[in-house]
Formats: C-alpha cells, sequence, structure tokens
C-alpha cells in the first residue's frame, strides 16, 4: 500500500510537467515569401452550412451608392472553426488599436466633419 501512495505521488509531477507544458503556446513557423499584399475597403460574407467565403476588393467611390459593380479581387474561402479564430484575433486587435488611439466608428457620416469640402480644407465664407 505505501509502495501505491508513493508510485503515485511520483506519477503526479509527471501530470504536472505535462500540464505546464499543453499551456504554453506553440510557435508554429510560417512561410510568408509569396504572400501577396493587396488593400481592400470592401468586404463580402456570404457561405455555407460548411464554410464561410470572404470577397475583398477595391469600392472606388466608398462614400454613396457605387455607381459601378465592386470588381472582387480576393476570395479567402474558410471553415467554421478557422472563422471564429480569425474573429476573436480581429477582435483582440482592434480592442488593442481602440484602447491606443481611440473608438473607430465605421458609420461614415458620424466621421464627416461638418464645414469641410471634399479635398479636406475648410470652405471660405465670402
Amino acid at each position: 500500500m505505501a509502495d501505491e501512495t508513493n508510485q503515485e505521488d511520483a506519477a503526479k509531477p509527471d501530470a504536472a510537467a505535462a500540464a505546464a507544458q499543453s499551456q504554453q503556446p506553440v510557435q508554429v513557423q510560417v512561410v510568408d515569401d509569396n504572400a501577396a499584399a493587396t488593400y481592400a475597403n470592401f468586404c463580402r460574407v456570404t457561405g455555407s452550412p460548411e464554410e464561410l467565403i470572404v470577397d475583398f476588393g477595391l469600392n472606388p467611390q466608398p462614400i454613396g451608392v457605387p455607381k459601378d459593380p465592386i470588381q472582387v479581387k480576393q476570395r479567402i474561402i474558410v471553415n467554421f472553426y478557422t472563422a471564429k479564430r480569425l474573429l476573436a484575433a480581429l477582435q483582440m486587435s482592434v480592442a488593442r488599436h481602440e484602447s491606443v488611439f481611440g473608438v473607430l466608428e465605421t458609420d461614415i457620416n458620424k466621421r464627416v466633419r461638418p464645414g469641410l469640402n471634399q479635398q479636406g480644407s475648410a470652405e471660405k465664407k465670402s
């Protein structure tokens, strides 16, 4: 009986060490030499029960309704598990940005300052 207790006690440090190892962040190596960087100010999310499709493009007329169709240049398809991890990473990144620079207003009408013309300079009053 004493031997069983000693064996259990000896196994506890191994279990604790394994638990501590599993809590350490895993460093995954990523090679991004062939990744193309592009800019998008438009995205559309569609999907199916199995995956999400995120289309990115450039809207040359970001205020109002565009006259021409927006050209989708990139499409990313992810499963919902990856989408949820992406959502968490984006939320954390935006929260960190807002804590440093202030809240981001997504409604452009609330960001426009009255009295400024299209070029961003104050209109001259005659």
